[in-house]
């Protein structure tokens, strides 16, 4: 595949004497200019390239690999978390997975061109709603090198060039990543600056980045609190995120007792250290299984804080504080309260909730029903548990972000999320009176 692209600047990136601001700027305009190549492409294309990409990435293995092990060595070195190291650490397994989602983004219908609505108004104009990118999307993450691949297909598919800014834990697996998708783009024949990666870690560049009016279109933060918090605060440009990922499980009284402790078991230790870990547990005083649910999680290694109901559940249960109520873990480590029936649960969730991911385990429709429609959160869940919050289970391929808020997108945000629409109006010479 070959396609016509646009002149895009060819000089070094972070040239001598060079501000932040001046750096984002020529990085920003470049990317510009290559996504107005990406607008043109066919479906067809943008899925070529991907999967070129996809085939890159399997090829680069050894050294993407290499470059992760430089990392994760420097992060023990600095005594990262075992969380931290989990979602910083890749190996053959994960690296495959990340190219099989590649490949999965190009296989997923494009969203690009879509007619959300049509209409003819009774002067003979007709409108319609059409889907098109936002396009140039700037990235800023942390210690998950997954994201540099999860957000460039993303961004790729639905037509928006990207500037990704990667935490310095993930410095050289980034930079690798980054190399295959420049690679794998410009064997398709597109600008490698569709896909481009700040070359360098200054955080005055991060404070570019969000003050680029008009040069980026929309920001993306993916890490901890302190990371979205500063970039809620201080962008100009407009902001898709989530800040906390306190998720709550509510086993209900009329939960199946095996289903409950299998989802809850799974709900917080099947992966600890990923927003849609459940960091709450609320178990309805009715319910009759309630110290085995807490038995298993005990038994696999969490620690418990709860509520004085709670604690008589299991003397290895530790007294919770007003303050683990708020917390994302993101760790081994778990608040349980026992409430008193569903408004009970609806009232800890509403006051508690960061409004991701809550679910319900119940044998009841009535309550499962009322969960679902009183719940304000992203994502609300029924006998499932809350790792399923994730772009690739919801059939998206992948996902940039979870969003919490209100506007424009909402839970896991993959190609229709990346994309904004404009109106067409089709006339015959209408004039107005």
């Amino acid at each position: 595949m070959t396609v016509q692209t646009a002149p895009v600047a060819d000089r070094p990136a972070g040239a001598a004497g060079e501000s932040p601001e001046d750096l984002v700027a020529r990085l920003a305009r470049d990317g510009r200019a290559a996504q107005r190549v990406l607008a043109r492409l066919t479906d067809a294309q943008k899925a070529e390239a991907l999967r070129a990409v996809a085939g890159v990435l399997r090829a680069a293995e050894p050294a993407i690999l290499e470059a992760n092990a430089r990392d994760v060595a420097a992060g023990e070195a600095k005594g990262l978390t075992g969380a931290m190291l989990d979602r910083l650490r890749l190996d053959p397994a994960r690296l495959a997975g990340m190219a099989g989602a590649v490949e999965q983004v190009a296989s997923l219908p494009d969203p690009v061109g879509e007619v959300i609505a049509e209409s003819e108004r009774p002067n003979g104009l007709k409108l319609s709603r059409v889907r098109i990118p936002i396009g140039l999307i700037g990235i800023i993450y942390e210690s998950r090198p997954n994201v540099t691949a999860d957000a460039a297909a993303l961004c790729l598919r639905s037509g928006n060039a990207v500037l990704l800014r990667g935490g310095s834990e993930a410095l050289h697996s980034n930079r690798a990543i980054a190399a295959a998708f420049a690679e794998g783009l410009e064997s398709a024949g597109l600008p490698a600056a569709a896909i481009q990666l700040m070359p360098t870690q200054d955080r005055a560049a991060v404070g570019a980045m969000l003050t680029a009016v008009g040069l980026i279109d929309m920001i993306v933060p993916r890490g901890g609190k302190s990371l979205v918090a500063r970039v809620q605060a201080d962008a100009r440009v407009p902001v898709l995120a989530h800040l906390d990922g306190i998720c709550h499980t509510y086993i209900h009284a009329a939960a199946d007792p095996e289903m409950a402790r299998g989802v809850a078991l799974n709900a917080k230790m099947r992966r600890t250290g990923i927003c849609g870990a459940m960091e709450t547990l609320l178990i309805d005083t009715q319910f009759p299984e309630s110290a085995s649910v807490v038995a298993g999680l005990l038994d696999a290694g969490c620690e418990l804080r709860g509520d004085s109901r709670a604690r008589s559940l299991d003397p290895r249960i530790l007294p919770a504080s007003d303050a683990d109520w708020d917390t994302e873990y993101l760790d081994s480590v778990l608040s349980v309260a026992v409430v008193d029936g569903l408004d009970a649960a609806l009232e800890h969730i509403a006051a508690h909730s960061s409004h991701h991911t809550d679910a319900i385990v119940t044998g009841d429709p009535a309550a499962a029903e009322r969960f679902l429609n009183e719940v304000d959160s992203a994502i609300v869940m029924v006998n499932a548990s809350s790792q399923f919050a994730d772009g690739g289970e919801f059939g998206l391929g992948a996902e940039i972000g979870i969003a919490t808020g209100r506007l424009h997108a909402r839970g896991p945000v993959a190609l229709e999320g990346l994309t904004t629409y404009k109106w067409l109006v089709r006339g015959s010479g209408q004039t107005r009176p």
